[in-house]
């Protein structure tokens, strides 16, 4: 009698630590979409908006020249899904109408997040650029750019926008950051393919030049917008130059990775984010084991 009733208490503790799992599998199911959703947005930014241009004339509703632009644009749409650069010149509609066009995509970008970067730039042209006869946008992991002009091929070193980061006190950092910055971004100088990184102590560089490019009009945009960042963004921990045919990015939060961006969370907040998380789950799995038993 007395081993029946202890296998039936085992049962019932079997049966307490069984529910007990079940009543955990909704908050398990909440927090792991968390852990998700935190490590994402530290580094899925490549879609966030930097800039638009827009020209001042519009092309006419249902002329040629919108034909163009629309055939154009979709070529742009189906070439980003295996490629990270192409341009483009449409004049199937019309011959004296003909539309340029072009996109990149940050070259450490995966095909895939580089078809999903170009669709959010179409989705901001056609917003913010309805009917323009030219128009570009600049997102963090994109660019895309047409227009009636044939600028493929030529140089640009139009200074079309710049940020900067903010400046931290102290005289000593100070001095250290300035000679760090200045080691990263003299890495970008020296030539090479269009897309180039640099560092400097725990400062990271990085810039890219459009793939239309020569490689004497590259280093020509990038000497450009490095003298734009060193020149406007003075002692910032951070600065950004976008030229017409190029751009340059410096930032002082640790080691650079494929989607890293000095606007986003660092590696070492993450990892501790998650740790913490983590923590949290194991904490209430066990407590509630505790509960369970003791009952």
């Amino acid at each position: 009698m007395q081993a029946q009733c202890s296998s039936q208490e085992q049962n019932q503790t079997k049966e307490d630590h069984m529910k007990g799992m079940a009543e955990l599998l909704p908050i398990l199911f909440l927090l792991f979409p968390l852990i998700s959703s935190t490590t994402m947005a530290s580094f899925d930014d490549y879609t966030s908006f930097v800039y638009v241009g827009c020209s001042q004339s519009k092309y006419i509703l249902g002329s040629p020249y919108q034909f163009n632009v629309d055939s154009l644009l979709t070529s742009v749409a189906n070439a980003a899904t295996f490629s990270s650069y192409n341009n483009f010149t449409s004049s199937a509609a019309s011959g004296s109408s003909p539309a340029y066009g072009l996109f990149q995509c940050r070259v450490d970008l995966p095909v895939a997040d580089c078809a999903s970067c170009v669709r959010s730039a179409l989705d901001q042209l056609s917003s913010l650029c309805p009917s323009a006869s030219g128009a570009g946008v600049q997102l963090k992991g994109c660019f895309l750019r047409y227009g009636n002009d044939s600028f493929l091929g030529e140089p640009d070193t139009t200074l079309l926008y710049k940020k900067c980061g903010s400046v931290v006190p102290g005289a000593g950092y100070n001095s250290d950051l300035l000679g760090m910055r200045d080691a990263a971004l003299s890495g970008l100088s020296g030539g090479g393919g269009s897309y180039r990184v640099g560092a400097g102590g725990h400062v990271r560089a990085l810039a890219q030049c459009v793939g239309d490019q020569s490689v004497k009009q590259c280093n020509d945009c990038v000497a450009a917008a490095v003298a734009q960042v060193k020149d406007g963004c003075g002692i910032a921990n951070a600065g950004d130059a976008y030229l017409g045919k190029c751009y340059v990015s410096y930032w002082s939060d640790g080691v650079y990775t494929s989607r890293h961006y000095h606007g986003g969370v660092s590696g070492k907040t993450l990892a501790i984010i998650i740790g913490v998380t983590l923590g949290l789950v194991i904490m209430i799995i066990f407590l509630s084991f505790i509960r369970r038993t003791g009952k």
